[in-house]
């Protein structure tokens, strides 16, 4: 059994327009701001939460429950830069800013975004940013806060 390590095998967009997020194209994500190498390692956040639907009755001697809602916890944390292009996610990644975030997994982060691929697509509209309080022996840190406006497309073919 082989296993997929994670390292070096992520890649994150951040786009400000995708005409069809159900099947953007490896154009439109390759438009977009390569926020990747700005991330900390455990900096991507997408966790979704699916809520509970009790079908359960009067009659029940047992609790029942079918899926509801899906909602997602979703944070970015990011390394802060010296010039302006490398803290380009600080100045950009402000509160109410929508965009999308456009994440590939497992595949080699410096594979070029290609027809075909798989992505996950998020339209997002970002909260205040925080920055991390200082530490010894680590980089400027903040996070961005982003709340998920519509269904997400988890498991997106690149056209």
């Amino acid at each position: 059994m082989a296993d997929t390590i994670s390292d070096g095998k992520t890649r994150v967009h951040w786009v400000a327009t995708i005409a069809n997020p159900a099947a953007p194209t490896a154009a439109e994500c390759t438009a977009g701001s390569d926020y990747t190498p700005r991330i900390t390692p455990d900096g991507l956040k997408i966790d979704p939460t699916t809520a509970d639907v009790d079908t359960s009755s009067l009659a029940s001697t047992f609790d029942t429950k079918e899926v509801g809602r899906v909602s997602y916890d979703t944070e970015l944390t990011f390394k802060r830069g010296t010039t302006p292009s490398d803290d380009l996610p600080y100045t950009t990644l402000r509160y109410g800013v929508h965009g999308y975030l456009v994440v590939r997994r497992n595949l080699d982060y410096a594979t070029a975004f290609a027809a075909g691929q798989i992505v996950e697509v998020y339209y997002v509209a970002c909260g205040e940013p925080a920055n991390i309080s200082p530490a010894a022996n680590e980089v400027a840190k903040f996070k961005s806060p982003m709340k998920v406006t519509t269904a997400p497309g988890t498991l997106v073919t690149v056209a």
